[in-house]
């Protein structure tokens, strides 16, 4: 049988199936809305995705925030390899929905809303084609080629320095600076190979990804997709962006420090997170995050979920790290303090610049109102650019249209900036950019602002609560 009998045969298989394919009420698509019922909508087809969570490449918990909902936007803005995907998603196609048919379902009420949403994406889904025409979701090789190099020879420059001379204080100083700016770059090199940006096929960026951030940084390449990939499909949304879900130690935006502030005042609980004064805290936080926190987390996480590739990767780093630095320093004591000065300083140099972005914008609970690009414009900033800020943040500097375009390789951000501007005067939507300076300082002044609201709803809601 020929090739053309084969395809012929496939595409009247497919016909028969779509045909066969009954169509369904977004009233019963919004009914399977949970874990162990999961579907969502892609271009109008319903998927369930109950069985396939736990295969799902980007994590299940991704899959869970789109239960019952229209993922079409996602979708397109986290896969490459489309005709993969949909070969296999029929497997798991329920039913379909009718164009506009959420709209038509609404009340008269939502009727202009829904007009407005379509305006937003349809302009959206414009932009994006010029950017692909534009061929800005194209890599530069060189580059990507020269900043590996300079994590891989700033690794090694470390630990030559301390091997031929040593550690006293000069010697020391220079290992510890090369090894800084290995780990710190790694942060953006691996974010870069976790989003895709590199290779048209997922498999070779994942190689890839797992070389910086096992063998440099020592982490699992697993853990970080499982935590970043849902914080890029709902940005700051309450309950859904793990990046905001930290209320033991911050209460951020608006509506958690409420949340908090009547829970805590319910249980009449006398010792208090002092979250009236968290803006002070953070600077100490950003320090401890990587060495206290994410340190365990994820070695955690690899071994529960048995990611084996993870282990071997940083199992491979912390043998070489350690093997050093223990012979140089001559104490396995002094060579673990050494690490954790380099996780100290690069924990830092991340945190303020990862939450530069973001927690100074709006922090909110989920609402059916937002499409894909009124979304990430709600919850992202950018910083001015310039040649340091765009090495120092590695390119986060463009926060939004990352957001927006999160397999855009970052060299090519800026040149996409112009249309997403306009985009947003267009529809009346704010765009906030900030010097850096600005947005560190505006950490702190959104910490306090919140940690006050929390004081004060608490005090409010304890007297009522006496009262009563």
């Amino acid at each position: 049988m020929g090739k053309g009998s084969q395809n012929k045969i496939g595409d009247e298989a497919s016909q028969a199936l779509d045909e066969a394919t009954p169509y369904l009420t977004w009233e019963e698509v919004r009914k399977h809305n949970k874990k162990d019922d999961c579907w969502i909508v892609v271009q109008n087809n319903v998927y369930n995705m109950t069985t396939f969570q736990h295969k799902h490449p980007g994590g299940r918990h991704v899959l869970k925030q789109y239960a019952g909902q229209d993922a079409t936007e996602v979708f397109n803005a986290f896969h490459k390899e489309f005709e993969k995907v949909n070969k296999y998603s029929k497997l798991y196609l329920v039913g379909k929905v009718r164009p506009d048919s959420q709209a038509a379902e609404a009340g008269p009420t939502e009727q202009e809303k829904f007009l407005k949403e379509a305006a937003i994406r349809r302009d959206f889904a414009e932009v994006k084609a010029t950017a692909e025409k534009m061929g800005l979701f194209n890599p530069s090789y060189t580059f990507f080629i020269i900043h590996g190099l300079q994590i891989v020879l700033s690794q090694i420059a470390g630990y030559y320095i301390l091997l031929k001379y040593g550690y006293s204080f000069v010697p020391f100083v220079f290992a510890l600076f090369f090894h800084v700016i290995a780990q710190g770059q790694t942060n953006w090199a691996q974010h870069d190979y976790g989003h895709s940006s590199l290779a048209k096929k997922p498999i070779v960026n994942k190689y890839i990804h797992l070389f910086f951030i096992g063998l440099i940084k020592g982490a699992s390449s697993s853990w970080w997709i499982h935590l970043h990939n849902q914080h890029h499909a709902k940005p700051n949304v309450i309950d859904k962006d793990p990046d905001v879900r930290i209320e033991p130690v911050f209460v951020l935006g608006n509506v958690t420090p409420l949340k908090v502030a009547e829970k805590n005042a319910k249980k009449k609980q006398k010792f208090l997170y002092p979250y009236n004064i968290q803006h002070y805290l953070f600077p100490f936080a950003a320090a401890a995050l990587f060495p206290f926190f994410f340190q365990f987390t994820t070695i955690k996480f690899a071994i529960e979920k048995r990611r084996i590739p993870d282990l071997v990767s940083m199992g491979i780093m912390y043998t070489i790290h350690f093997g050093i630095t223990t012979y140089v320093f001559g104490s396995l004591t002094k060579a673990l303090l050494y690490f954790l000065l380099i996780r100290l300083i690069e924990s830092s140099w991340f945190t303020w610049v990862a939450q530069s972005n973001h927690i100074v914008m709006d922090i909110h609970e989920e609402t059916s109102s937002d499409t894909w690009f009124t979304l990430q414009l709600r919850a992202t900033c950018n910083l001015e650019k310039s040649f340091f800020n765009d090495w120092f943040t590695g390119h986060l500097n463009f926060q939004i249209e990352h957001h927006l375009f999160p397999t855009m390789p970052r060299h090519n951000l800026y040149k996409i900036q112009p249309l997403v501007r306009s985009l947003c005067q267009k529809h009346n939507i704010p765009y906030v950019v900030k010097p850096m300076g600005q947005a560190f300082l505006d950490i702190l002044l959104s910490l306090k602002k919140s940690g006050l609201m929390w004081r004060e709803a608490y005090d409010e809601l304890m007297l009522t609560f006496q009262k009563k």
